[in-house]
């Protein structure tokens, strides 16, 4: 459910001086489209290109400043269960990165590796291609409603001050449900059992050593379970033992490296205290592991950082309440769907919920299988409006662990901007459109 204050609470609040009142104020309408859709990670940006080829006025709202999200900001330039071939944009994402020469596949894994500053450029050149408009540097902040329920417009705060987008259908790409939430949806988040959040982790690129000297702590080329132990032996016996159990060294191309090596628990991602405090920490622990691994041997001795992460990488935010909720059950079962979207081959990935699991994991007995997302987890159950895509979509604490990786998303976020596509050419609600209508142009 929807988290909020109490009336008891705000009373409270009240009576202590807690609240100012804010002038009101008349907001400027920006501009007018037919599908706004707020945040540029894998997925939105994957919606707004979809919903822009099919000849919609789009615009793409990004609070960082660059498109991409974890992928570019967070620097994960790493796809897991990216093999897709229901997934036009995934496959041409792959083969431009390819081409341009900044990507390629590990021989001891099924991911692909990539540099997060090409794809930073790819991505603008397909926005610009494709007639999307982008907007950077401008954070969601609020909803207005119809008297109906729809969504009219979506609020705005950036250095141009507070600013109205009115649209015909938006689609919440933001990651942790910000604009659901802010637009009034209902909500879960953490694991129902005790509210705790998947711990946050910052990446880093490293320079200065090279794949041959280094190779058996680099998963991908060393087995990945044979790899991480190397590394967590290696910064542990230097002195930097890691928060992140299986801290994981990737090799991305040329001299460049990808470092996930820490644990942020117990911390929410949708709370700026937190993430404040988690970012210290973080990049604190990485510049100690750094400097443990230079001590550790002459292979490493020229180690550097050339960047850590512009975002910490939060794994878990806000669930918003759609038409269906993917849950454990559809994991367990390996459930079909008659209007799937996206096939999951990934499994049940719960990072350790407090610094107490010494594996690193939470510990689960659940093993799922292949299954599949139905387009009504991406539609708002109480917005009509309102379309969700990426980790953001309606499902439970289990299934989100699951579909959340970035190859999973990239198909949501198309099927999304496919959908308000159609919703506007065929001028009905998202739950109205035809199935068959959707299929044909998947």
């Amino acid at each position: 459910m929807r988290n909020s204050i109490s009336g008891a609470e705000q009373n409270s609040l009240e009576n202590k001086g807690n609240f100012v009142e804010e002038v009101a104020r008349r907001i400027p309408v920006k501009g007018e489209y037919d599908v706004i859709v707020s945040g540029s990670g894998p997925s939105g940006v994957s919606a707004a290109l979809r919903a822009a080829g099919l000849g919609m006025k789009t615009l793409l709202i990004e609070q960082n400043g660059c498109l991409g999200g974890m992928w570019t900001s967070g620097l994960l330039g790493w796809m897991i269960d990216h093999h897709k071939p229901e997934s036009r944009l995934m496959n041409r994402y792959k083969r431009e990165l390819q081409l341009r020469g900044s990507a390629g596949s590990p021989p001891c894994s099924g991911s692909f590796a990539f540099e997060p500053e090409c794809m930073k450029l790819l991505l603008e050149d397909l926005c610009r291609e494709t007639g999307v408009n982008v907007r950077l540097y401008t954070q969601v902040s609020g909803a207005i409603r119809n008297a109906d329920g729809t969504m009219d417009c979506v609020l705005t705060e950036s250095k141009s001050g507070r600013e109205a987008w009115r649209g015909t259908i938006f689609i919440d790409a933001t990651g942790d449900g910000d604009l659901g939430s802010a637009a009034g949806c209902s909500f879960e988040t953490g694991d129902p059992e005790n509210g705790h959040f998947q711990p946050m982790s910052m990446l880093a690129i490293l320079t200065g050593i090279r794949l041959q000297d280094v190779i058996q702590y680099v998963n991908g080329y060393t087995p990945r379970a044979q790899a991480v132990n190397n590394l967590h032996d290696l910064l542990t016996a230097n002195g930097a033992e890691p928060t992140y159990h299986d801290a994981t060294l990737f090799f991305l191309s040329d001299e460049l490296f990808l470092l996930m090596a820490n644990h942020e628990c117990q911390m929410s991602g949708c709370d700026a205290d937190d993430l404040t405090r988690a970012t210290m920490l973080a990049r604190r622990e990485i510049h100690q592991q750094i400097a443990a691994l230079r001590r550790s041997g002459p292979e490493w001795k020229n180690l550097s950082i050339a960047a850590t992460s512009e975002r910490i990488g939060v794994r878990e935010g806000r669930r918003l309440r759609g038409l269906y909720q993917v849950t454990l059950q559809d994991l367990l079962e390996g459930r079909t769907q008659p209007d799937s979207i996206c096939r999951v081959a990934a499994g049940i990935d719960i990072h350790a919920l407090t610094h107490s699991y010494a594996n690193g994991f939470f510990e689960h007995q659940h093993k799922s299988l292949p299954y599949d997302i139905p387009l009504r987890a991406l539609i708002s159950s109480e917005i009509p409006n309102l379309l969700l895509t990426g980790r953001c979509i309606s499902g439970d604490f289990f299934a989100h662990a699951s579909y959340r990786v970035t190859g999973n998303i990239v198909p949501l976020g198309e099927a999304a901007g496919i959908l308000a596509a159609l919703t506007v050419r065929e001028k009905k609600a998202a739950a109205d459109v035809p199935w068959q209508l959707l299929k044909e142009n998947l």
